[in-house]
């Protein structure tokens, strides 16, 4: 099942406007935003645990990056309450779950195969600092390599945003919204995808833009190892 796998292509998805599509595990649905596979997939995707509902026991072959966007995310590792930024290299296990409900976003098999490094971020509990030269924005350094850059950036209201992707990126709406130069509309959990040599060039909307974003990794696009 391959769905926006043309990295190439600019794309723009609001989640909330895509049909929720049952998993294999009872309770557990997805809405799908890209895709490279089967069940075993190069995927970013929505995914909401109903109450009570838990996935069984599994290992991350090609590691699992996610952010809770509602609820509390829970496993043997601990309770993931909203705001949490998560980072499961290759060759970890776990059997995640949620009580009482939650929503993630969730990319897998997207991680270096001899990546090792565990992230745990309360993005609630992080500061920000103040991104050099670009009025209006502050930035949450999450996690970088040699691959990849990620971080939280917080846009004030009006704020006049460029970022170049000459090596591609990706953008998740956590709060508020932002408009681009290409008539895009954003709002909370819209996601962009940005190809190889694009750029974005945004204004936050009146209530300002919270946004997670991903950039240098679209060099990496490979389907799961077999």
């Amino acid at each position: 099942m391959n769905h926006n796998d043309d990295f190439d292509q600019r794309v723009l998805v609001h989640s909330d406007e895509i049909d929720w599509v049952a998993s294999p595990m009872k309770g557990v649905d997805r809405r799908m935003l890209d895709r490279i596979g089967d069940e075993v997939a190069r995927a970013t995707t929505i995914v909401r645990y109903a109450p009570e509902s838990h996935f069984s026991e599994h290992t991350h072959s090609g590691g699992e990056e996610f952010i809770v966007l509602d609820g509390v995310f829970q496993d043997e590792h601990g309770d993931f309450p909203t705001g949490s930024y998560i980072r499961n290299p290759p060759t970890t296990s776990h059997t995640p779950g949620s009580d009482k409900g939650c929503t993630i976003f969730v990319k897998l098999w997207q991680f270096d195969a001899d990546d090792r490094t565990p992230v745990k971020i309360d993005m609630n509990k992080m500061g920000s600092v103040p991104a050099a030269g670009r009025d209006g924005v502050t930035v949450m350094p999450l996690f970088e390599d040699d691959r990849e850059t990620v971080q939280l950036e917080t846009w004030s209201a009006g704020a006049q945003v460029e970022i170049d992707a000459p090596e591609g990126a990706e953008f998740l709406v956590i709060q508020g919204g932002f408009t681009s130069n290409q008539g895009e509309a954003l709002r909370k959990e819209s996601w962009l995808r940005v190809p190889k040599g694009d750029k974005l060039v945004a204004k936050a909307g009146s209530e300002g833009a919270k946004v997670w974003m991903k950039t240098r990794h679209l060099r990496f696009v490979e389907p799961p190892a077999a």
